[in-house]
């Protein structure tokens, strides 16, 4: 239980040094934008990234080195990746319909959560 749990966080400090490090380049090479280019390349290089190192583990017996990978590095560049995972392997299972909930119901919901949490924290600042 531990090696793994380390091997999670030596590739989340990673991923998310990665992640700190992309969003600094965007800007230092097209400044700063209204729309936020940064967070999607990170989530569209990072789902891509984990669909490549799935595919990989799956064919080359990779899989002891998911918690490093996928969990850790992946998971720290972007948790979009693994969102992004979680809903292709339901809809590759033929859950087309629960596939379809977990996308709206992550974006609904989370955003619903971010604002819920804003409107505390605000209320309590005032």
């Amino acid at each position: 239980m531990i090696a793994p749990l380390l091997q999670v966080a030596l590739g989340g400090a990673l991923g998310a040094s990665c992640r700190y490090l992309a969003g600094v380049g965007i800007v230092r090479a097209f400044g700063h934008m209204p729309f936020p280019l940064g967070v999607i390349g990170v989530n569209v290089v990072g789902s891509f990234l984990m669909g490549v190192f799935v595919g990989l583990a799956a064919q080359r017996g990779l899989t002891h080195v998911a918690p490093l990978v996928a969990t850790g590095f992946l998971g720290g560049f972007t948790t979009f990746s693994s969102f992004s995972l979680e809903a292709v392997t339901l809809w590759e299972r033929g859950a087309h319909g629960l596939a379809a909930a977990y996308v709206g119901g992550s974006v609904v919901l989370s955003i619903a959560g971010l604002v819920a949490g804003l409107l505390l924290t605000r209320g309590l600042a005032a």
